[in-house]
């Protein structure tokens, strides 16, 4: 009874229990609860959605690092295996002293006049796409290298391998800071840019190994094709355009015209003017180089799309920054040729013991190098940057006054200004370029950026040439021969003794545009803050 007494007064056996009202709350109860779990359900789903997209976008920009990794260590790697092997390069292929320095300039003259052209065709028509171009067409000019008949034939596809590093310089470090966010991009950058230096000492001895050994020259070349194949393919299937296009953007034809026909027009006027004797058709040649160069700059003034923002010169130490930049680049490019045409063409010393001599001028820049960017950041970049050039003047002058042996060199006596050259490169650049960008508004950083690569590449040229012309001048084209083949043994000491004393003239005239350099250095003042959004950082 008392259970049924209880059970006949539960609230469910009450007829108001039952009622519209009491049905209608349960039903809005239980759809609350409902709700409640789709709701939660649905956070989760988001939160895992949120997690996964994170996780790829984690995955892709490490997947954009290593590959565009790849490619700064593949190009810069190419230059110092080419430079270390080019005697035994000449002497194979009976190339000509001019065929020989081009082999090299053709490649830097390909990436210094086409880097911003690319550039810019990268903002019309993708990044990406442009990327995967340069790493196919450098792996192609590659295998093209590798079979190379003639001296001629291999400057020609050297041409090719410098339109695909182009391609490769010119987008790497823009797809890395689309994807990267801003908190990260320096670091990303940085090591980037640690891979281009570790290919540049791996060349010297990796160019030296294969170019002695019994696989021969063609050998530095075969191992970018399947190094290139697989990173290609990898660029293809994995990288996506997350760049916006800009189509309206248009190219400056006239301009590349003018300025990559002036450069070339001038070298070869100083180059066979001081390889087969000065005449009116080689300083006319030079003439026209010149005046070509002055119409390119003329000409950017009245283009709607430039190539060189050449209004940016008006901020005094982005001019500074970019005039030392230039004469620095003048000063040191030609010092690694020459060493090389010393230690093997006069010398004698094969090709794996000179790379091994030359690293420790390579070490000193990648020591120094982040070490001044660091403290630049901290204290300025004026003192550095003069210093630096102020280091590289005394180096220079060390080789241009001490004595240069015709044999049993020791090591010991060039190895100090062989590291005081490079500590002091090191010491300069980075609050160099730190200066240019500091000085630079934000919305032109990107062509600033590229103005300085193209200046120092049109250094390093201009370096070249002159290191060619001055050696050229000193010595008998059979001598020259001789020496550039490494096959120097049966000239006399009095013309090698010719050749080393044109080595000493072309350090000191180094040495002077060097201490000229700190010049515009020392006065480019620090920019006044210029006002600039913060950046946010990108949303997973």
């Amino acid at each position: 009874m008392l259970i049924l007494s209880i059970g006949s007064n539960h609230p469910r056996h009450d007829p108001r229990w039952n009622g519209p009202r009491q049905i209608a709350l349960r039903r809005r109860r239980i759809r609350s609860r409902f709700l409640d779990q789709k709701r939660f359900q649905a956070r989760n789903l988001i939160r895992s959605s949120k997690r996964e997209r994170w996780f790829h976008a984690m995955q892709y920009k490490y997947v954009v690092l290593t590959n565009t990794t790849i490619g700064a260590f593949m190009a810069i790697l190419d230059s110092n295996i080419v430079l270390i092997a080019l005697p035994t390069i000449t002497a194979d292929l009976h190339a000509s002293p001019f065929e020989a320095v081009w082999i090299i300039m053709g490649y830097v003259l390909v990436t210094a006049s086409l880097l911003m052209s690319f550039g810019r065709l990268s903002d019309i028509f993708g990044r990406v796409r442009l990327y995967n171009t340069g790493f196919a067409l450098f792996t192609v000019g590659s295998a093209l290298c590798s079979i190379a008949p003639s001296g001629t034939s291999l400057v020609l596809f050297r041409l090719v391998q410098g339109c695909g590093g182009a391609l490769i310089f010119s987008n790497a470090a823009a797809i890395l800071t689309d994807v990267f966010p801003a908190t990260e991009r320096g670091r990303a950058l940085g090591l980037n840019q640690v891979a281009g230096v570790m290919g540049s000492v791996l060349g010297l001895a990796l160019g030296g190994i294969l170019a002695g050994s019994f696989l021969g020259w063609r050998s530095i070349f075969w191992i970018n094709i399947p190094v290139g194949t697989f990173a290609t393919l990898w660029a293809y299937f994995k990288l996506r355009e997350t760049s916006e296009r800009r189509p309206g953007e248009k190219l400056d034809p006239i301009g590349n015209i003018l300025f990559s026909g002036g450069l070339t027009v001038f070298l070869v006027g100083l180059m066979l003017g001081a390889l087969v004797g000065w005449s009116l058709t080689y300083l006319g040649l030079m003439a026209l180089g010149l005046g070509m160069v002055g119409a390119f700059v003329l000409a950017e003034t009245h283009v709607r799309f430039p190539m060189m923002d050449l209004s940016l010169f008006k901020i005094r130490a982005f001019a500074a920054g970019m005039a030392s930049n230039l004469l620095a680049s003048i000063a040191r490019g030609g010092v690694s040729l020459v060493l090389v045409f010393y230690f093997q063409g006069v010398l004698l010393l094969d090709a794996f013991t000179a790379g091994l001599w030359l690293i420790p001028f390579s070490v000193a820049f990648v020591t120094l190098g982040p070490l001044s960017g660091y403290l630049s950041d901290r204290f300025g970049s004026r003192g550095f940057a003069t210093a630096g050039l102020l280091v590289v003047s005394v180096a220079l002058f060390w080789f241009g006054l001490a004595p240069l042996p015709l044999s049993n060199a020791s090591y010991t006596q060039l190895l100090v200004p062989m590291v005081l050259a490079g500590a002091g490169g090191g010491l300069f650049v980075a609050p160099n370029v730190a200066s240019i960008m500091n000085a630079t508004p934000a919305p032109r950083r990107g062509i600033a950026s590229g103005m300085s690569s193209t200046l120092v590449n049109t250094g390093f040229l201009l370096s070249l040439g002159l290191a060619f012309a001055v050696m050229a001048a000193s010595v008998p084209t059979s001598v020259l021969q001789a020496i550039f083949s490494g096959a120097s043994g049966g000239v006399s000491t009095v013309v090698e003794g010719h050749f080393i004393g044109s080595i000493h003239g072309l350090f000191l005239i180094m040495g002077f545009i060097s201490l000229f350099a700190a010049v515009p250095a020392f006065m480019a003042k620090k920019p006044r803050p210029r006002f600039e959004p913060v950046s946010q950082p990108e949303a997973d």
